[in-house]
């Protein structure tokens, strides 16, 4: 796990406000960073490699297939969860809640 994986980790594991996440989660081909079953919700943490070459359409396409399975994908900037790990928790566990 990278260092932002690993900070929103720290902040998803305690199920907040009773809200489940399992990390490392695998569907499909695919291994989700993090993923609330209950929601049907992936949270992808995205680091800057994301924005290199093939990778942009790959995530794409890696989003219409996790669709199929009927799961929402939530992208996070892992500059957002470096500058305020909490708040991006807090956020992922009210979009899980919704």
């Amino acid at each position: 796990m990278t260092l932002p994986e690993i900070l929103l980790w720290q902040r998803l594991f305690k199920s907040p406000d009773g809200v489940k996440f399992r990390r490392q989660h695998s569907v499909g081909d695919y291994i989700l960073d993090f993923y609330c079953a209950e929601a049907k919700i992936a949270i992808e943490v995205d680091g800057s490699v994301h924005d290199m070459g093939g990778n942009p359409q790959r995530d794409v396409e890696r989003d219409e297939v996790l669709r199929e399975f009927g799961i929402e994908v939530l992208r996070i900037p892992a500059a957002d969860v470096l500058k305020s790990p909490d708040e991006v928790a807090d956020g992922v566990v009210r979009v899980c809640k919704r």
